[in-house]
């Protein structure tokens, strides 16, 4: 009997929703594969270390690992309205945050690309110290002083105003607003080593979890709970509606444009590696 494929994806509600079906094998043909659950930052590296066989990391990752990884074009997070927010305590001049010191998710997600990006023209003299940090941590230290801002993503947008944080700046509006495109946060790799054909199949059970996950949305709920770090079950409803959706069964020419744009941005600006378009495709 072959070893399961092993795969990695976030406890987030948008991930567990979307990978339910596959992980319990219910997707008629496809093995269940073995889970390892880890935020963003330790995925990003898991990927650059090629320690895994699948996983969903940072799109703003991809520049780093697209030689041993190929980018699957669904079960994703992509989307409108949904972008990270840079909050403060109360702060609400972005020149302010110069010399200041940020908390932020990761060092190679979209976040962090779409916060230089946008500093490098809302922060005059640009920010001082980053601080990486889990992100169910950065929000508790903005309240408490530790930082002097914080780079959230997933569902702090929900739930910010519980901590008495101000929304500064929305990384995904001034991305939107900038390029028309949707914002391609977070994305999902396969090795390249197990073969094009392999890929196309492990694409398809993917996007059959997807669907799957949407028929019966109740079927997954227990399991989205149980890895949703006590989070409220409302919060969690509206986090998977914002994150999974159409780009989540398939990238398409929009997803995939964004993706470049994001990337061609990023390198431009000297913050990630020169992509060659192609190399998106497997």
């Amino acid at each position: 009997m072959a070893e399961p494929l092993k795969v990695a994806y976030s406890p987030c509600p948008n991930d567990t929703f979307v990978f339910h079906a596959w992980a319990h094998g219910l997707v008629p043909g496809a093995d269940a594969p073995e889970v390892t659950f880890a935020d963003i930052d330790l995925t990003n590296g898991m990927a650059e270390r090629g320690e895994l066989d699948l996983l969903k990391i940072s799109y703003g990752q991809l520049p780093w690992v697209l030689r041993d990884y190929a980018l699957l074009p669904c079960g994703g997070a992509l989307g409108r309205g949904c972008g990270p927010l840079v909050l403060t305590a109360g702060e609400r001049d972005p020149a302010a945050l110069a010399g200041r010191t940020v908390a932020v998710p990761s060092e190679r997600s979209t976040a962090y690309l779409l916060f230089r990006l946008w500093a490098a023209k809302a922060v005059p003299g640009g920010f001082g110290k980053i601080v990486v940090l889990p992100f169910h941590e950065i929000m508790p230290a903005v309240r408490d002083g530790r930082v002097d801002a914080g780079l959230v993503i997933h569902e702090a947008r929900f739930t910010y105003q519980r901590y008495g944080l101000h929304s500064l700046a929305d990384m995904g509006e001034a991305w939107e607003l900038e390029t028309g495109l949707p914002i391609p946060l977070g994305a999902i790799v396969a090795r390249r080593s197990l073969g094009t054909e392999r890929l196309r199949e492990l694409a398809a059970t993917i996007r059959s979890s997807v669907v799957l996950a949407w028929d019966d949305p109740a079927a997954s709920r227990d399991y989205v709970l149980a890895h949703a770090q006590e989070m409220d079950p409302e919060v969690a409803d509206r986090h998977i509606g914002l994150y999974v959706n159409e780009f989540t069964a398939a990238l398409g020419e929009e997803g995939y444009a964004a993706v470049r744009a994001l990337l061609t941005r990023a390198a431009a600006e000297g913050l990630a590696p020169a992509v060659d378009p192609g190399a998106l495709a497997f």
